[in-house]
């Protein structure tokens, strides 16, 4: 089982930018689950404002604490919203990163998106 430890001071955040359009994509839904093994807890559903962030972090303060996570970006739902044309299934409908926090300390984790591509990095 993973340790997991209260972490003031860390939180985390997210943006996500749609590069077929050139924009931040607005009203985006996002979900962000705790992983531990193979336990998958959900913790909140946020939507993207019109800057394509989210109105304040995913975890901050309290709530945050080291460990696994994962966010899963509800990506078909907001292309389709966009007027894009996809297929069905849609190539990418739901958009999965998971990544680690070992520290308290700030995760930003951007969405760069597209309708049959993305990437992710650690940002700042």
């Amino acid at each position: 089982m993973a340790e997991t430890s209260k972490a003031e001071g860390g939180r985390l955040t997210t943006h996500v930018l749609d590069t077929a359009a050139g924009k931040p994509a607005a009203g985006l839904s996002i979900e962000l689950y705790h992983l531990d093994g193979q336990a998958r807890t959900h913790l909140k559903t946020v939507v993207t404002n019109d800057d394509g962030r989210c109105d304040a972090p995913l975890l901050a303060g309290a709530e945050f604490r080291t460990g696994e996570y994962e966010l899963v970006f509800a990506a078909g739902d907001y292309l389709r919203r966009q007027g894009t044309k996809l297929p069905e299934p849609a190539f990418l409908d739901h958009v999965p990163i998971r990544f680690g926090m070992a520290e308290p300390m700030h995760y930003h984790v951007p969405l760069l998106l597209s309708p049959y591509g993305y990437s992710t990095y650690r940002g700042s």
